[in-house]
């Protein structure tokens, strides 16, 4: 290869630095490290760092050639990116999650987008099927590719899957620290719009993620979503826009369940029919209207089976975590306003 053959693909392969934090995460770091060294892409870093975990995935992390960095203390994800950023060398700075696989095209994808919008922030998305393919597993990620691809421009950036240039993060400040435990990527994506960025998704960025997903589990996520992103939205004053994963969709979803279990109850308080009948008809709408899209995303993922016991534990079970999320998110709020 001449000279100027391989300075123009230095060119065209942007310096990728792929910036991972880590908390206890042994039982999936050396998955992910394993399927990022396996990238078909060629100029590309990557930087972990540790937040002072005290399982063994720090001597996990050792045995590939990354850059490892401890922090002297357990500090959150946000500091242990911003702590990746500023050890970077790359041009682009890709942020994936410990419990992300990326695919071998992944960072080409990520290269071939960033080259046709450099001044922008894009974002991946989760692969439809995930590593582990059990019924809560694939249905969360069936759920969060659909909702965080339905709509451009988003409403955010996940920071499993977010692209940047290192100029424009630095510009930002990066992630703030002092912040709550989860969501740092949707204020990020927050204020980097209001400073004029444009936000953009792009479904070839993927990345397989593993789940291991329970009933319990996936009904503690959805509690612990649902608390914080509550808690940003009431400050932030957004409570009721369209946002990935807090959709208007699972909105109605969830405000359906609510207003069915009091019709039901007006149903026994009375036994007039009229409560099933618009029981009926508001479920009906919740999902041949409202949610007809998601549906059609369960049913082309994994067949009618699955669409239909996804549609169950959408519509009669995830509401009840979703919704006592919500209204802890409220207490605390009105709480800390009061404080």
């Amino acid at each position: 290869m001449t000279s100027s053959m391989t300075e123009i693909k230095s060119f065209m392969n942007k310096r990728i630095s792929v910036i991972i934090p880590n908390y206890n995460g042994s039982s999936t770091i050396g998955r992910c490290l394993e399927a990022a060294f396996s990238s078909e892409y060629d100029n590309f870093d990557i930087i972990v760092t540790d937040d002072c975990s005290t399982d063994n995935s720090a001597a996990i992390i050792k045995e590939f050639p990354c850059k490892f960095i401890s922090l002297d203390k357990h500090s959150g994800a946000s500091k242990a990116r911003n702590a990746g950023a500023k050890n970077s060398s790359g041009e682009v700075l890709f942020f994936i999650d410990a419990d992300c696989l990326l695919q071998k095209n992944t960072l080409a994808s990520v290269n071939k987008t960033f080259l046709a919008g450099e001044d922008s922030i894009i974002g991946g998305t989760y692969t439809v099927i995930p590593y582990n393919d059990s019924f809560f597993s694939a249905f969360q990620s069936i759920f969060i590719n659909y909702s965080e691809t339905k709509k451009e421009p988003p409403d955010y950036i996940p920071t499993h899957a977010m692209v940047i240039s290192s100029e424009i993060f630095m510009k930002s400040g990066g992630f703030q620290e002092n912040f709550l435990p989860i969501l740092e990527d949707v204020e990020f994506s927050h204020r980097l719009r209001k400073m004029g960025y444009k936000l953009t998704m792009n479904s070839e960025i993927l990345v397989r993620h593993i789940f291991n997903f329970t009933l319990i589990k996936s009904i503690k996520n959805a509690f612990r979503k649902s608390l914080y992103w509550t808690i940003y939205s009431l400050k932030n004053k957004d409570l009721l826009t369209d946002s990935g994963t807090a959709s208007t969709e699972l909105k109605f979803s969830v405000a359906s369940f609510f207003l069915s279990i009091f019709l039901l109850l007006l149903f026994f308080l009375t036994w007039d029919g009229i409560p099933i009948i618009l029981i009926f008809i508001l479920q009906t709408i919740n999902i041949r209207i409202v949610n007809r899209k998601l549906v059609k995303a369960f049913l082309d993922a994994k067949g009618l089976l699955f669409a239909f016991g996804s549609c169950l534990y959408y519509i009669i079970l995830y509401p009840i975590p979703i919704g006592a999320g919500a209204f802890s998110g409220i207490l605390r709020y009105m709480w800390s306003y009061k404080r």
